[in-house]
């Protein structure tokens, strides 16, 4: 007989297709996973809270935001009794309960990413760098706002939201968090976060080095105009670790710590556009081209060549 369950690669693929299109969720499937998920943290006693769109759709309007992606939630390890220890166990029961599950370590934290319904949810588990912990796309939260959490009622069931959550909002989406944007919170936050490298990532004269004489660990992005020529003396942000302006040939180039998923800036003459999420690999160059009608919102459009 034939078993309905899809196999670990035809369920990556899905992962994979939802990241890069981010279709809006199901609210009823969103609502029953994290109630699932809710479920197999508690048995394991691992307290978490909601963070980034989650935690803003459940203080600000008591539900999931309708056009949000994913549900977001999070972890510290070394607080609150959770240790890396208690991730595996919790993996282990989801997987039980048919949730497609990736386990990725990563300097700054360890990446849980869930899937069922082909809703993702992206559980971060933290490590505390010089009191700060780093959420997407790369600012340094002060610990003290998850020292003490606070639980709020959502979808019925307590849920712990950093404290005060209002602070945590306007640390990360600015001061205007409380007005609903589909497209432009993306700049907000670039705006809001504090300038330099994100604790534990390599520091100014390091990073020269490794993009000087490490090009394994360098990526390039060239810029072209809408008239496809290459722009000299663009800049070029990789949220929370550098920033480059384009050579005469307009090409950027930069220090990556891996493959992974990072937020750019891009500003020349009348065009500033911020990339949201780009998937990014070290040693690879990509293309990166304006587009008038679309000053804002895209995500994915880097090419590689």
């Amino acid at each position: 007989m034939k078993s309905d369950k899809l196999s670990d690669s035809k369920n990556a693929e899905i992962m994979r297709h939802i990241e890069h299109t981010i279709p809006p969720m199901n609210i009823k499937d969103a609502e029953s996973l994290l109630g699932e998920v809710k479920e197999v943290f508690d048995e394991h006693k691992v307290t978490f809270f909601l963070r980034q769109g989650t935690c803003l759709g459940a203080v600000r309007d008591n539900a999931f935001i309708v056009w949000d992606d994913d549900i977001d939630v999070g972890s510290i390890i070394g607080m609150h009794g959770f240790t890396e220890e208690l991730i595996e166990p919790c993996v282990a029961d989801l997987r039980e309960r048919g949730c497609y599950v990736e386990v990725n370590h990563e300097g700054l934290y360890t990446s849980v990413k869930i899937m069922k319904y082909k809703i993702r949810i992206d559980w971060q588990c933290y490590k505390v760098v010089k009191g700060t912990i780093s959420h997407y796309p790369g600012v340094p939260f002060p610990i003290k706002l998850f020292t003490n959490l606070t639980a709020i009622d959502f979808l019925g069931k307590s849920y712990n939201v950093p404290s005060p959550p209002g602070d945590y909002l306007t640390y990360k989406y600015g001061p205007d968090w409380i007005t609903p944007k589909r497209v432009g919170y993306e700049k907000d936050v670039f705006d809001n976060m504090p300038s330099g490298t994100v604790p534990g990532r390599p520091g100014k004269f390091k990073q020269w080095f490794l993009v000087k004489f490490r090009a394994l660990q360098t990526a390039t992005i060239l810029v072209l105009d809408v008239d496809g020529l290459p722009v000299s003396g663009a800049t070029v942000v990789i949220a929370g670790l550098n920033r480059s302006i384009s050579d005469k040939d307009g090409q950027s180039k930069f220090y990556l710590p891996g493959p992974d998923m990072y937020a750019v800036s891009i500003t020349f003459n009348d065009v500033e556009e911020v990339l949201y999420e780009e998937t990014l690999t070290p040693g690879k160059r990509y293309i990166y081209t304006p587009d008038p009608d679309h000053p804002a919102g895209r995500y994915f459009i880097l090419k590689e060549g």
